[in-house]
């Protein structure tokens, strides 16, 4: 079987989704359509702004189809009028109803950024470095009505640097996602294509992330602290308290020394130090509300931070 012999329907919406959408593309599949979430207002001016997957259909005068709940009955018989063999998912943002799994006949492919069984659930970047892992990866699986339940298909792996965010994951593991989708093409065409059970024995769930959720408590370790502020970064963010002022942190580093938790122990153009319940946080950029995010050398030019200052509330 050939790519070209393959119609395929692909289901993404953000940055994320593009490298795997272009492989597909490049691959010679036959994309008779697109799914995306709707424009959503954006920035001050609230203007309408497709998402970037749709940006990218567009450009190769691929159908989109932007419907508000994929579990109306219109749309899903909208998409079986397609006629798809393959569906392909990357963080569409929907959950797919039965009606929608059952179409494809080679099924529907979701590529997830996470080394499943591990880290199922929405924030799977997020939460393996909070966690403080040092590996992850992408894993295509055949979709179930579970949520990232479904069989395993082909894994990629990373290492996680011990400094690198979020953010900086996200940009290393989306083209991995391609990589690994790039592969499930190729067996899938080949006749190779194996499944393989997950060990619901070995899961862990990762939720999505909310604002409350980088609240920083000052009692946890320097190296906890240091996990979930690159794991936060950059969104929610991880921030305490100063003065009565919410402050953003970034840039960080735990390293050794003791004091009262919570307490400044210097401030200065090598950064700011925190007492943690074990060790101490160095802290290299602050951002106050309304503010633009500077380095701690810049923000102590506008405002001192004593050594012996409590922060949190």
């Amino acid at each position: 079987m050939n790519p070209q012999d393959i119609r395929t329907v692909f289901m993404g919406t953000p940055d994320f989704a593009l490298e795997t959408l272009r492989g597909l593309i490049e691959a010679g599949v036959q994309m008779v359509g697109v799914y995306t979430q709707p424009d959503r207002p954006k920035g001050r001016g609230k203007k309408m702004t497709p998402p970037p997957v749709k940006e990218l259909a567009l450009q190769y005068e691929i159908p989109v189809f932007q419907p508000p709940k994929m579990r109306d009955p219109a749309a899903v018989a909208e998409l079986q009028t397609l006629r798809p063999d393959l569906i392909v998912v990357v963080a569409y943002g929907q959950i797919l109803p039965k009606a929608v799994l059952d179409i494809p006949e080679y099924g529907c492919i979701n590529v997830h950024a996470s080394l499943l069984p591990k880290y199922r659930g929405a924030a799977p970047i997020n939460k393996v470095i909070v966690d403080g892992q040092t590996e992850t990866g992408v894993t295509t699986m055949l979709m179930d009505v579970g949520l990232d339940t479904g069989d395993m298909l082909i894994k990629k792996t990373l290492a996680i640097g011990a400094s690198e965010t979020a953010g900086e994951l996200h940009d290393r593991l989306a083209p991995l996602g391609r990589v690994a989708m790039d592969e499930t093409l190729r067996q899938l065409c080949a006749g190779t294509l194996k499944a393989q059970k997950q060990n619901d024995d070995e899961t862990c769930y990762a939720s999505m992330m909310k604002k409350e959720d980088g609240c920083i408590d000052w009692n946890r370790s320097a190296l906890q602290i240091h996990n979930l502020v690159r794991g936060l970064d950059p969104w929610p963010a991880a921030y305490t308290q100063l003065g009565g002022e919410t402050l953003k942190i970034s840039r960080t580093a735990a390293e050794t020394g003791a004091g009262q938790a919570g307490t400044i122990i210097s401030a200065d153009d090598e950064g700011l130090c925190v007492a943690c319940g074990e060790g101490v946080l160095r802290i290299g950029e602050l951002q106050l509300p309304g503010k633009r995010k500077m380095a701690v050398r810049d923000f102590l030019r506008g405002r001192s931070l004593a050594a012996g200052t409590k922060l949190g509330i």
